[in-house]
Protein backbone atom coordinates (compact mmCIF):
# COMPACT_ATOMS: atom_id res chain seq x y z
CA UNK A 1 0.00 0.00 0.00
CA UNK A 2 0.97 3.67 -0.47
CA UNK A 3 -0.19 6.99 0.78
CA UNK A 4 -1.47 9.67 -1.70
CA UNK A 5 -1.27 12.94 -0.28
CA UNK A 6 -3.53 15.15 -3.10
CA UNK A 7 -2.50 19.63 -3.47
CA UNK A 8 -2.82 22.05 -5.65
CA UNK A 9 -6.94 22.60 -5.59
CA UNK A 10 -8.27 25.85 -4.86
CA UNK A 11 -10.39 28.76 -6.33
CA UNK A 12 -10.38 29.52 -9.80
CA UNK A 13 -12.22 31.58 -12.29
CA UNK A 14 -14.05 30.06 -15.02
CA UNK A 15 -11.39 29.72 -18.02
CA UNK A 16 -8.78 29.52 -15.30
CA UNK A 17 -5.97 26.43 -14.82
CA UNK A 18 -5.06 24.62 -12.09
CA UNK A 19 -2.47 21.96 -11.51
CA UNK A 20 -3.21 18.96 -8.74
CA UNK A 21 -0.35 17.31 -7.51
CA UNK A 22 -0.76 13.34 -6.31
CA UNK A 23 2.30 12.44 -4.26
CA UNK A 24 2.83 9.01 -2.84
CA UNK A 25 4.51 7.68 0.05
CA UNK A 26 6.23 4.51 -1.90
CA UNK A 27 7.56 4.05 -5.35
CA UNK A 28 4.73 4.04 -8.10
CA UNK A 29 7.03 2.88 -10.77
CA UNK A 30 5.53 -0.97 -10.66
CA UNK A 31 2.15 0.31 -10.16
CA UNK A 32 0.19 -0.37 -13.64
CA UNK A 33 -2.59 2.48 -13.75
CA UNK A 34 -2.80 5.75 -11.41
CA UNK A 35 -5.82 7.79 -11.60
CA UNK A 36 -7.64 11.01 -11.04
CA UNK A 37 -11.67 11.08 -9.84
CA UNK A 38 -13.96 13.58 -8.85
CA UNK A 39 -16.78 14.02 -6.66
CA UNK A 40 -19.19 16.93 -6.79
CA UNK A 41 -21.90 17.92 -4.05
CA UNK A 42 -24.68 15.65 -4.11
CA UNK A 43 -23.65 13.47 -7.13
CA UNK A 44 -21.29 10.10 -7.24
CA UNK A 45 -17.60 9.79 -7.45
CA UNK A 46 -16.94 9.61 -10.87
CA UNK A 47 -13.54 8.74 -13.21
CA UNK A 48 -11.80 11.77 -14.66
CA UNK A 49 -8.53 10.17 -16.41
CA UNK A 50 -5.84 8.06 -15.75
CA UNK A 51 -2.30 6.89 -17.04
CA UNK A 52 -0.88 3.69 -17.44
CA UNK A 53 3.00 2.79 -16.54
CA UNK A 54 3.56 2.93 -19.84
CA UNK A 55 2.17 6.67 -20.12
CA UNK A 56 -0.96 5.68 -22.02
CA UNK A 57 -3.85 8.14 -21.16
CA UNK A 58 -7.65 7.91 -20.86
CA UNK A 59 -9.92 10.97 -20.46
CA UNK A 60 -13.67 11.27 -19.49
CA UNK A 61 -15.40 12.74 -22.51
CA UNK A 62 -16.32 15.44 -19.95
CA UNK A 63 -12.77 16.97 -20.03
CA UNK A 64 -10.83 15.28 -22.60
CA UNK A 65 -8.98 18.39 -24.33
CA UNK A 66 -8.78 20.52 -21.55
CA UNK A 67 -7.20 17.65 -18.89
CA UNK A 68 -3.91 16.54 -18.95
CA UNK A 69 -2.55 13.69 -16.72
CA UNK A 70 1.21 12.72 -16.47
CA UNK A 71 3.08 10.52 -13.95
CA UNK A 72 6.68 11.27 -12.84
CA UNK A 73 7.67 7.73 -11.11
CA UNK A 74 11.26 9.26 -10.18
CA UNK A 75 9.47 12.11 -7.93
CA UNK A 76 6.34 8.97 -7.51
CA UNK A 77 4.59 11.72 -8.56
CA UNK A 78 0.93 11.77 -10.55
CA UNK A 79 -0.28 15.25 -11.92
CA UNK A 80 -3.38 16.56 -13.58
CA UNK A 81 -3.22 19.73 -15.33
CA UNK A 82 -6.61 21.26 -15.89
CA UNK A 83 -7.08 24.38 -18.20
CA UNK A 84 -10.23 26.26 -19.32
CA UNK A 85 -11.90 24.95 -16.22
CA UNK A 86 -15.97 25.50 -16.14
CA UNK A 87 -18.42 25.71 -13.11
CA UNK A 88 -19.20 22.10 -13.52
CA UNK A 89 -15.73 20.96 -12.80
CA UNK A 90 -16.09 21.74 -9.36
CA UNK A 91 -15.54 19.42 -7.40
CA UNK A 92 -13.27 17.03 -4.91
CA UNK A 93 -10.61 15.28 -7.43
CA UNK A 94 -8.86 12.26 -5.82
CA UNK A 95 -6.11 10.31 -6.54
CA UNK A 96 -6.11 6.50 -6.89
CA UNK A 97 -4.12 3.76 -7.96
CA UNK A 98 -5.11 0.68 -9.75
CA UNK A 99 -4.21 -1.23 -5.88
CA UNK A 100 -6.95 0.29 -4.97
CA UNK A 101 -5.24 3.35 -2.66
CA UNK A 102 -7.17 6.71 -2.56
CA UNK A 103 -6.10 10.37 -1.30
CA UNK A 104 -7.82 12.32 0.96
CA UNK A 105 -9.08 14.42 -2.00
CA UNK A 106 -8.38 18.18 -3.20
CA UNK A 107 -11.27 20.83 -2.55
CA UNK A 108 -11.27 22.47 -6.54
CA UNK A 109 -13.87 25.35 -6.85
CA UNK A 110 -14.52 27.18 -10.57
CA UNK A 111 -16.62 30.47 -9.75
CA UNK A 112 -16.71 33.92 -10.55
Amino acid sequence: QVQLVESGGGLVQPGGSLRLSCAASGSIFSINVMDWYRQAPGKQREYVAHITRAGSTVYADSVKGRFTISRDNAKNTVYLQMNSLKPEDTAVYYCHTSRGDWGQGTQVTVSS
